[in-house]
């Protein structure tokens, strides 16, 4: 079997490595909540919805159980009156730490995509 057999052999959506960790770690909503509960720790529900403003309950509600699906959100619930749950980041989930600081870091380069977006969109397209 050659090299390029084997290649062959890989389904597209498994040809690079890294696209379940992207579909996984940046899908919609997980990078904000999961950035919001590294940095402002432990919190309940509520609070989340208040510092995350354009998630709907649902989707918040959605999100938060596939984290913790995941592994990467822990849901803790308090057997009081009224009921108490609160939500964390996960040891798995803090471990994504480095990426997103890489992110940031790399985020100083985003003036020279609004750059390079305007020049191409100020470019004369030929017509069809």
């Amino acid at each position: 079997m050659t090299e390029n057999t084997v290649q062959a052999e890989v389904p597209p959506e498994l040809a690079c490595p890294i696209a379940p960790v992207v579909d996984l770690v940046f899908s919609r909503w997980t990078t904000p909540i999961l950035w919001t509960l590294n940095e402002y720790g432990r919190q309940r529900f509520v609070e989340l919805e208040r510092r995350i403003t354009t998630i709907t309950p649902k989707v918040l509600t959605q999100r938060l159980r596939q984290l913790e699906r995941d592994g990467l959100v822990v849901r803790t619930y308090y057997p009081e009156v009224p009921p108490r749950v609160e939500y964390e980041i996960s040891e798995l989930g803090r471990s994504l730490a480095p990426v997103f600081a890489s992110l940031a870091e790399w985020s100083v380069n985003l003036d020279k995509i609004e750059q390079a977006r305007e020049a191409y969109d100020a470019k004369p397209r030929p017509r069809r």
